[in-house]
């Protein structure tokens, strides 16, 4: 998406590392692009490296994940410092860069959406019902994500079970053998309103969000969360756990719903489904927009014109 936004822009994009190139923008933290990155510099190019991952959102996430989230720690600093710009998804991750010790100029920039993708389309809605086993008549609560304590995982299979009355659905998969026993069981746990599809498509979730009544992200740490902007690009009501990340860009009551608490989610996905509070998904639509991958492609070409300048 990154590259193909860029390209709609004027910006000349390749993929081979052996062109040439002015600036080098590295997305991923493996040990191939932090030498790559350590590569460029010497040859005197330029480095954007985009920091989409910290130590707080790698924790409680595969199995022994909190054993080694301080060498990931290290890792990540060592490779993002390699840039002379790094760019992260939100203030809130900003400052947690900060507080690693990081000294290089960080800006902000959203992952962004593809708004002519994900938007409101209420056609599918019966072919996709249909083919995963939902009535027209039910009334669905939908999450996306892989398999973690992270995500929030243990208090969707909750709430489920608490609220017979809706179904529940989580779109998304991790291998079994990669993620701890307590999520392995609540995965497997067996209710007729609860349902894990496995990995989707981005085809069909783009019809799941058009399906389903309520997204639902109990997430408890994120950078931004990409799936957050796809929910509210489709105009489907969205109900977040208030954790920082959020603080600055949606707001509670005007854009989405949030809480802090399984009881609080659960007056609050009753609220919703049951059509006694407004749905947002105008407001919601909006932030959207403002983060559409045309905009922020304009914003990265502006980083790059002043690096490549230097």
């Amino acid at each position: 998406m990154q590259e193909e936004s860029l390209k709609g822009n004027g910006v000349e994009v390749t993929t081979d590392p052996k062109d040439d190139y002015d600036v080098v923008h590295i997305n991923t933290i493996f040990p191939s692009d932090y030498f790559m990155a350590k590569k460029a510099k010497k040859c005197g190019k330029k480095v954007v490296y985009h920091a989409h991952s910290t130590k707080e959102d790698f924790q409680n996430s595969f199995t022994g994940s909190n054993l080694i989230a301080p060498l990931f720690k290290k890792w990540i600093m060592k490779c993002y410092q390699t840039g002379d710009l790094i760019l992260t998804p939100t203030n809130y991750s900003k400052s947690l860069l900060e507080g690693y010790g990081i000294k290089n100029q960080i800006e902000v920039i959203s992952n962004g959406v593809d708004t002519t993708l994900f938007q409101k389309n209420m056609l599918v809605r019966e072919k996709f019902r249909n083919k995963y086993g939902f009535k027209n008549t039910d009334k669905i609560v939908m999450s996306v994500g892989l398999y973690f304590e992270r995500k929030g995982i243990l208090d969707f299979v909750e709430l489920a079970k608490q609220m017979p009355e809706y179904q529940f659905v989580w779109f998304g998969y991790t291998p079994d053998s990669q993620i701890p026993k307590k999520i392995r069981e609540a995965v497997h746990t067996k209710l007729p309103n609860l349902k894990f599809t496995g990995y989707l498509p981005k085809e069909e979730l783009q019809m799941a969000y058009s399906s389903c009544d309520l997204f639902f992200f109990p997430s408890y740490e994120e950078t931004e969360g990409i799936v957050v902007l796809e929910a509210l690009a489709s105009q489907i009501p969205v109900l977040l756990r208030d954790i920082p990340v959020y603080s600055d860009w949606l707001e509670e009551n005007r854009d989405v719903y949030k809480g802090r608490d399984n009881q609080e989610f659960k007056e609050r996905i009753e609220e919703i489904l049951e059509r006694k509070i407004p749905t947002l998904t105008l407001n919601g639509l909006e932030r959207a927009r403002e983060r559409d991958v045309s905009h922020q492609a304009e914003i990265l070409n502006r980083y790059y014109e002043r690096l490549a300048t230097v």
